[in-house]
């Protein structure tokens, strides 16, 4: 699984030909989540302060995440994403 960005602990993840609708992976630690790009809906636990870091770079590159989804589900090399700073 291809780590498209990192920050803070957080390592943001993207399979790829990976089932829809679009989301990525989110690991810190021992926890683990998967995050829905269109509504940002979670499936899994985190520490509300790393959830809201999370929330946070989705909402600056949602549009980013989208095309690299794109590009994932092609096969296609999918590059990374500006940390959260």
């Amino acid at each position: 699984m291809p780590r498209i960005s990192e920050f803070y602990g957080l390592i943001i993840l993207m399979n790829f030909k990976d089932h829809n609708p679009p989301h990525f992976h989110v690991w810190y630690g021992e926890y683990k989540m998967l995050v829905y790009i269109e509504n940002g809906t979670v499936v899994g636990e985190m520490p509300q302060r790393a959830l809201k870091m999370v929330f946070d770079w989705l909402e600056i590159h949602r549009v980013e995440l989208l095309e690299l989804w794109n590009k994932a589900q092609n096969g296609e090399p999918i590059g990374k994403i500006a940390p959260l700073v």
